[in-house]
C-alpha cells in the first residue's frame, strides 16, 4: 500500500532521481487520478516538488501535472505564487495553454498589487 501521493506517483509513473520503489500491488492509473483529486494542496505540491523539482524534468505525464496544478489552485485560487508556478509549467509543456498561463500571471500580478 502506497503511504503518500508520492509515494504512489512514484510507483506508478517512476522517477528520474530515485529507483522505482518494490511494489507488489497491481496499479491502475484511475486509482491515482481519484487519491489525486481528494488530495489537499500541500500534498499535491509535495509531489509536484518531489518528482518534477526542476519544472521541465520529471516523468509525470504532462495531463496529470496540469491536472495537479488546477486542483491545488482550486483549494488557493489566492496564492500569487502558486499561479506562478503553474504558470511556468504551463508555459514549459504548451503552447496549447500559453493563454491561460498568462492569465494566471496576470492575476499573480494582480493579487501581489493589491
Amino acid at each position: 500500500m502506497h503511504s503518500t501521493l508520492t509515494e504512489h506517483a512514484r510507483c506508478l509513473y517512476g522517477d528520474e532521481y530515485r529507483p522505482t520503489p518494490q511494489c507488489d500491488r497491481e496499479h491502475h492509473e484511475h486509482y491515482f487520478v481519484e487519491e489525486l483529486t481528494f488530495a489537499d494542496a500541500d500534498t499535491i505540491l509535495a509531489m509536484l516538488h518531489e518528482l518534477c523539482p526542476y519544472v521541465v524534468d520529471g516523468l509525470l505525464p504532462v495531463w496529470i501535472r496540469n491536472l495537479a496544478y488546477r486542483l491545488a489552485l482550486l483549494q488557493r485560487p489566492d496564492d500569487p505564487a502558486l499561479l506562478r508556478e503553474a504558470a511556468e509549467n504551463l508555459w514549459l509543456h504548451g503552447p496549447d495553454w500559453d493563454d491561460i498561463a498568462a492569465e494566471l500571471t496576470r492575476r499573480a500580478d494582480a493579487l501581489d498589487a493589491g
